[in-house]
């Protein structure tokens, strides 16, 4: 089977080539896709070259794990029906081309048991499961853990403060950027400096930005939490003492689990978390250098989607 797919063939050089993927087996199943995402973290750090050491990392390789699609061919022992739409986390099947993670392709190979079944209704913003599922990961859904401050109003920072505040929780969002002050669902966006609060209880980053935590720390209340919900190409250090006077907790919420992938396909489902608005842009994947550039530098652009239907 043949692919077009996006290849970073180096630091900021994106082409767009046919590859040889891999045969179905038993279990597989080939997924045509129609969108996929661009992701602004580490598939930035992966454009520009400053992605740290990673599995999977170097050159050259196909990027992308926000994709949906549909099955069109499927193994003996697999179930899926010819015709589902499903989201697709990325796939490696590119021969000596690299996955990482593999999802912006027009064809992909991988297991029937990595894909998730999507509702019809959802179209192209189905790619935004995987960054919802990776906010319900924050939390885990529990309602005690809800952040009250998060940092950036990026998709991310959106979908964290939308899932807080339906478990009630009074969500403040700091964001520097005025194209991206509005668009808040019951929550409070300002920028830092007209913020004088210093009592927070659970602040999330969802910036990356690593020169933040000094900052963090004075505007925690005693045993507060920092969560850290973005991906860092810096080393995290901080000043101990008002840490320690403060007795800081701090926690890393990686990568989501199956679990919340299915906790937030039933708060869609039951129109509880509302995911308009999220997706500002799409491109053909002729267009692809243009795309990731866009994606990456222009603060308008919350989510790129490359639309393959065409």
């Amino acid at each position: 089977m043949q692919s077009t797919a996006v290849i970073i063939k180096e630091p900021k050089v994106i082409a767009l080539e046919q590859v040889r993927i891999d045969g179905l087996g038993d279990t597989d199943v080939a997924v045509e896709m129609e969108w996929s995402g661009i992701s602004t973290g580490t598939e930035k750090l992966l454009w520009s070259g400053r992605m740290p050491n990673f599995p999977g990392m170097g050159y050259p390789l196909v990027p992308g794990y926000e994709s949906v699609g549909r099955v069109i061919h499927a193994g003996k022992k697999t179930h899926l029906e010819l015709g589902t739409r499903v989201f697709v986390p990325g796939a490696k099947c590119f021969g000596d081309v690299r996955g990482l993670f593999g999802g912006s392709a027009s064809h992909v190979v991988l297991p029937e048991s990595r894909v998730t079944q999507l509702d019809e209704s959802l179209g192209e913003e189905g790619v935004l499961l995987a960054l919802a599922a990776t906010a319900y990961h924050v939390t885990g859904g529990d309602v005690e853990k809800q952040p009250d401050l998060i940092i950036g109003h990026g998709v991310v920072g959106r979908l964290l403060a939308r899932i807080a505040a339906l478990k009630g929780q009074k969500v403040t969002v700091w964001e520097t950027h005025p194209e991206r002050m509005g668009g808040a669902f019951g929550y409070h966006v300002t920028h830092p400096e007209k913020d004088d609060c210093k009592q927070y209880k659970i602040i999330c980053d969802a910036s990356g930005d690593a020169k933040l935590i000094n900052t963090l720390i004075g505007r925690m209340n005693f045993q507060g939490e920092i969560v850290l919900a973005g991906f860092y190409e810096e080393s995290i250090s901080f000043m101990f003492a008002p840490a320690f006077m403060k007795e800081m907790k701090m926690r890393i919420a990686a990568q989501w689990q199956p679990s919340d992938l299915v906790a937030v396909q039933e708060l869609i489902a039951n129109q509880q978390l509302n995911l308009s608005g999220l997706i500002t842009h799409q491109s053909n994947p002729s267009n692809a250098q243009e795309a990731y550039q866009t994606a990456f530098t222009d603060k308008q652009c919350l989510k790129m989607v490359l639309n393959w239907k065409n």
